[in-house]
């Protein structure tokens, strides 16, 4: 869905732009040190550096999901490469990479990890530069363990480099897509600007990384020295490593009683399109109740595969993978669609839905360059209810899962979910008592994950314990609405551009908030970002009223916001509505502040929040920042903040209460030290 807002904002007179500029994501500027990468000669070190969302796993326990592989991020290892970052302005390479810091490679020019078990996969991300005139290029990474050559990856960015404004083009060299829009860059509306404003070219670039996975010859052991290498016949004048996944993957699974899809003329080679092979097994499987079955292979398909009151089972998502191109339709499709590709679809809610879906051990793998919101090129997607989800390898699609309801009683756990033009998972409208659980996303173009009650509530369902990394435009988490929906035991990591972690919005016409909001035991990092329009930071937790009041019971309880970029928590109303809407009845209690680089908590809304037993530290300015709905009254704030006790770290001053209005509209940023053990 659209993130972007074509108001204007009209603010009052105080706000002014931030002192630093957006930067140009070619102007890649090295901090001396600022990684741990060491320069060729050096020794490598003895322990390998395993993080989760490039922090201490120690600082995480109990928190996101729990995965096969480990993450070792490229500052931490050996390279006679140059460290970029740390970096959390949008539109730069650093600042897309995870923790904000990553190692660019020149020609000749190589990165080396310590295995830190047994290995037999690796999965690379990394960005190359695009074309000239978009399309993106190709170009090799030796990959050898030891004195031994593996293979050379082919790395591409075709699938990456988005430019401009919503919904973004491929083309670096186009003029504003919507020159009636008001652009910070000039704060100004072009179209209506003398003389023209000068926009400079590529405007807005982002979505740089991808990522690619490498079955390697063999299982190394522990302690084997991995290197990336760029050759020196290499194409691209710089590669970028992020990081590396390493993993020991299984033998594939055999489902011997089944409709095994070879049967029925599937291709396991990719050369020929298996989609109708596929349907054949799968009206076989619902006559004679078995599952399908996808042995090893590539199996080619570019159109929907219709499921419903059928299982289909791969041999793990490394062993099994379903590729498809984006094909063209000739004439739009019933729902706006101009292009079909590779997904698997429950049929829509207005004909009933889909039913006793399950779906599990296989990669989707699509071709989805450009975002067009009306095309139905997801991973997964229409109405499945009491069916499953589970271990899939979704890439390369518009969004890895998108279900239109109303439906009930799904439940979608451990996938991975990376390299998306949009979402990673939404719930659209009156889907129900479903839960997402223990899946990893990384890398989407909007919310990584999202529960959208448009025109109909969502309701009693449970986001618990899943990661999420780098998504490079808007939220971690996002909630629109809604009844009854808990957001627990998350990690969410690395937002990049008008977003935060987690956002609970009154937004998008999304149906009221009722009965209450859960959100428990979330972790953060290096989250609130920059929004455009508003020209200020965001918090780790926002809650916004666009729409309507925010008034149901919102409890937030046991998070821990860490190493905050601008305000941990931040509550808000658009200007427009500053005067009708308001957020209250939320409640804080038992979270833990480790870094803002502003305040604790940013009120720019009228309404009141409770905080009990929530403790600040390394804060770098006024702990309060009650802007109220800016009408500075004699009697203080329209936000009034509840004592509740045990809320330490002098955040939460007496003299801040109940509403002493303390409204800085854009305090200086104090980059607050790396988190650590409370």
């Amino acid at each position: 869905m659209s993130r972007t807002s074509t108001r204007r904002p009209d603010g009052p007179a105080r706000w002014r732009p931030l002192g630093a500029a957006l930067a140009v994501v070619m102007a890649v500027t090295v901090t001396g040190g600022a990684g741990a990468a060491q320069a060729g000669g050096s020794p490598a070190r003895p322990v390998p550096v395993v993080t989760r969302a490039a922090l201490d796993p120690a600082l995480l326990a109990g928190r996101g999901a729990d995965v096969r592989f480990a993450e070792q991020e490229a500052e931490h290892a050996r390279t006679n490469g140059t460290p970029i970052g740390p970096e959390r302005a949008a539109y730069t390479l650093a600042s897309e990479a995870s923790g904000r810091r990553a190692v660019s490679l020149a020609p000749g020019q190589f990165v080396e990890f310590t295995l830190p078990a047994a290995t037999n996969a690796i999965t690379v991300r990394y960005s190359i530069p695009d074309a000239p005139t978009g399309g993106g290029i190709t170009a090799p990474l030796d990959v050898s363990v030891g004195r031994r050559p593996i293979r050379t990856m082919t790395l591409t960015s075709e699938y990456a480099w988005l430019y401009n404004q919503y919904p973004f083009s491929n083309d670096p060299t186009a003029d504003l897509l919507h020159p009636d829009w008001w652009i910070t860059e000039c704060s100004c509306v072009p179209a209506d600007t003398t003389p023209a404003p000068t926009i400079t070219k590529p405007f807005r670039p982002h979505h740089f990384y991808d990522e690619q996975r490498l079955r390697l010859d063999r299982t190394y052991p522990a302690g084997s020295v991995l290197r990336l290498a760029v050759p020196a016949r290499s194409v691209a004048p710089w590669t970028v490593i992020d990081l590396l996944d390493s993993e020991l993957v299984g033998p594939p699974r055999v489902l011997p009683v089944a409709a095994n899809v070879l049967l029925f003329g599937a291709d396991p080679t990719g050369r020929r399109d298996s989609a109708d092979a596929i349907d054949r097994a799968i009206a076989v499987a619902r006559r004679t109740k078995l599952p399908v079955y996808l042995p090893p292979g590539t199996y080619q398909v570019n159109r929907h595969i219709i499921v419903d009151d059928v299982t289909i089972v791969g041999a793990g998502n490394w062993h099994t993978v379903v590729r498809g191109r984006e094909v063209t339709l000739d004439t739009p499709a019933p729902d706006g669609s101009v292009h079909t590709g590779v997904g698997f679809y429950g049929r829509p809610a207005a004909d009933g839905g889909s039913r006793n879906v399950h779906l599990s051990g296989f990669a989707i793998e699509g071709d989805v360059r450009e975002r067009i919101d009306t095309d139905q090129v997801n991973g997964v997607g229409g109405a499945m209810s009491d069916s499953s989800i589970d271990g899939l390898h979704l890439r390369h699609t518009k969004v890895g899962l998108w279900f239109d309801g109303p439906m009930t009683n799904l439940r979608v756990t451990d996938n991975i979910i990376v390299d998306q033009i949009a979402d990673g998972l939404n719930f659209h409208t009156g889907v129900t008592n479903s839960v997402v659980r223990n899946n990893f996303v990384r890398n989407t173009g909007d919310d990584a994950i999202a529960m959208w009650s448009e025109k109909v509530g969502n309701a009693g369902n449970t986001i618990d314990r899943n990661t999420v990394q780098s998504p490079v435009l808007a939220n971690g988490i996002a909630v629109y609405g809604g009844t009854d929906n808990t957001v627990s035991g998350n990690l969410i990591a690395d937002p990049v551009r008008e977003g935060s972690a987690i956002q609970v919005g009154a937004r998008f016409g999304a149906e009221p908030f009722t009965g209450h909001l859960w959100i428990r035991n979330n972790t953060t990092v290096r989250a609130g970002t920059y929004e455009l329009n508003w020209k200020i930071g965001l918090g780790a937790i926002w809650l916004y009223a666009l729409d309507r009041s925010i008034d149901a019971d919102i409890q937030v309880v046991g998070d821990h916001y860490l190493d905050n970029t601008y305000n941990a928590v931040m509550l808000v109303s658009e200007w427009a509505v500053k005067d009708r809407y308001a957020i209250t009845n939320v409640h804080f209690s038992d979270v833990r502040v480790d870094g803002a680089g502003t305040s604790v908590v940013s009120a720019r809304t009228a309404g009141s929040a409770s905080f009990r037993n929530v403790d600040a530290r390394n804060v770098g300015a006024v702990g309060v920042n009650n802007c109220g709905s800016f009408h500075f009254t004699p009697a203080g704030s329209e936000f009034g903040l509840t004592d509740l006790g045990g809320n330490d770290g002098g955040w939460l001053a007496p003299w801040q209460l109940p509403n002493t209005i303390t409204c800085d509209d854009r305090p200086p940023v104090v980059a607050p030290p790396p988190p650590a053990a409370w």
